[in-house]
C-alpha cells in the first residue's frame, strides 16, 4: 500500500513537471512571436528560465535578429540563471557569426537544463548546438512543442532547406470568388475586422510583394497602418518587369520612410532604373521568361537578402502564378459576404479557386469569422 502511495506521488510530481515544461515552452512560443517581421535575417526566437517554478529571465530575438533571444533572457535573469532551466523554441546556435554563440553564454551562465523545441536545420547549427550543451554538463531535452515551433519557423526552415522564404498568399473574395470589379476596378470586399487581420499579418512579415498591375489599378502604400505599429511595416516588393512603377505612386512617395524594392528584368532600362533609386528604391534584377517574372527567381533574390516571411497580396496573375508554381505555403482566403457579378475579375484569372480550397497538396488549418466576412487558412502538407 505504502508503495502504491509512493508510485502514485511519483506519478503526480511527474505529471505536474511535464504540465509545467509544456506551460513555460508555450510563453517561450509567445514570446518569439513578438519579433516577428523584424527579425529578418535571424528567426524570431523566444526564450524562458525558469528557477524554482519562478520565470526569472525572458527574451525574444531582437530588431534586426541581435541580440538573440538566449542572451536577451540570460541578461534579465542575471545570477539566477545558475543551476536554473531555460526554455527555447529553437536550437541554441554554436557557431560565431556577427555575435559569440548562444551555447557558449548558456554554458557560463551555469543553467543545469535547456528544452529545446527543435533542432535548427541551419549546416552550422544542426544538433551542434545541443551537442555543446550536452558535454558541458548541461541536461537537454529536445521535441517539446515541436510542430508548434516548426510552424513558427517556417520561414527560417524554408530559407535554409530551400533557398527561398516562406509564402503566405493573402486573397480577398467576394461571395462568387471575384477580387476586383470589371476593368479592373477596386471594390471594397471585405469589413473593418478582416482588414485590420491583414495589417496585422503584414506587421508579421518580412516583407509583402505585389505586381505592377496591382499598382496601377490601386496605387497601394502596403504599409501596416494598426494604431502605434507604423514602425512594423515590412519591405514592400513590386514585381515590374519593365519598371513601370509611376514616381507619383504612393509606394515611391514612401520609399524613404517604408523600404520598396522594385524586382525587374535584367533587360529593364537603366535610366528608369536609376530615377527609382534616387527615390529611395532599390532596384534588384531577376532572370525573365516569356511569362513575366520567374517567381522561384524572385524569391530566390529574397532569400538572399535575408527575407524568410513574405506575404504576396497581389492580383489574380501573380497570385496564380504562385499557386501554379507550388510556392504559395500557405493561403489567407478572407470572403466577404457580397457578389460582385459574372464580368468581375476571377480571383486566379483563368484557374478556379479550387485548386486552393481542393487542392490535394493544401489542407484546411483553421477557419474563423472576422465580422460578417469569413477567414480560412490553408497550409501545404
Amino acid at each position: 500500500m505504502i508503495f502504491r502511495i509512493l508510485e502514485d506521488q511519483y506519478a503526480d510530481k511527474i505529471r505536474h513537471a511535464k504540465q509545467a515544461d509544456l506551460r513555460f515552452m508555450q510563453l517561450a512560443l509567445a514570446l518569439g512571436r513578438r519579433g516577428r517581421g523584424r527579425t529578418w535575417p535571424n528567426p524570431a526566437v523566444g526564450a524562458v528560465i525558469v528557477k524554482d517554478g519562478v520565470i526569472v529571465g525572458r527574451g525574444w530575438t531582437q530588431d534586426g535578429g541581435r541580440p538573440h533571444a538566449e542572451p536577451e533572457a540570460l541578461r534579465r535573469a542575471g545570477e539566477a540563471a545558475r543551476g536554473a532551466t531555460l526554455y527555447v523554441t529553437l536550437e541554441p546556435c554554436s557557431h560565431v557569426g556577427k555575435s559569440p554563440p548562444c551555447a557558449d553564454a548558456i554554458i557560463a551562465a551555469g543553467l543545469a537544463r535547456v528544452v529545446s523545441a527543435i533542432e535548427d536545420p541551419n549546416p552550422q547549427v544542426a544538433g551542434q548546438g545541443h551537442a555543446r550543451l550536452r558535454a558541458a554538463g548541461i541536461a537537454v531535452d529536445v521535441g517539446l512543442c515541436a510542430e508548434e515551433a516548426a510552424r513558427d519557423h517556417a520561414g527560417h526552415f524554408m530559407r535554409v532547406r530551400e533557398g527561398r522564404p516562406h509564402v503566405v498568399l493573402k486573397l480577398a473574395v467576394s461571395s462568387d470568388d471575384r477580387i476586383a470589379a470589371a476593368g479592373n476596378r477596386p471594390v471594397a470586399i471585405t469589413g473593418e475586422a478582416a482588414r485590420g487581420r491583414v495589417h496585422l499579418l503584414r506587421a508579421q512579415s518580412d516583407a509583402v510583394l505585389t505586381g505592377i498591375g496591382t499598382v496601377l489599378a490601386d496605387d497601394p502604400l502596403l504599409t501596416c497602418r494598426l494604431p502605434g505599429m507604423a514602425g512594423r511595416s515590412p519591405v514592400r516588393v513590386v514585381l515590374d518587369r519593365a519598371l513601370r512603377l509611376p514616381g507619383d505612386s504612393r509606394l515611391v512617395h514612401s520609399a524613404r520612410e517604408a523600404p520598396l524594392w522594385v524586382m525587374c528584368s535584367e533587360l529593364a532600362e537603366a535610366p528608369a532604373a536609376a530615377k527609382l533609386g534616387g527615390a529611395g528604391a532599390q532596384v534588384i534584377r531577376v532572370r525573365d521568361t516569356a511569362a513575366g517574372l520567374d517567381p522561384r527567381a524572385v524569391l530566390h533574390a529574397l532569400a538572399e537578402r535575408g527575407i524568410s516571411r513574405l506575404m504576396v497580396e497581389a492580383g489574380a496573375r501573380v497570385a496564380a502564378s504562385f499557386v501554379a508554381e507550388g510556392l504559395a505555403d500557405e493561403v489567407w482566403l478572407l470572403r466577404g459576404p457580397r457578389p460582385i457579378g459574372a464580368d468581375g475579375v476571377a480571383a486566379l484569372g483563368a484557374m478556379p479557386l479550387t485548386a486552393i480550397t481542393r487542392s490535394p497538396s493544401l489542407r484546411l488549418r483553421a477557419s474563423e469569422m472576422l465580422g460578417q466576412d469569413s477567414l480560412e487558412i490553408y497550409e501545404r502538407i
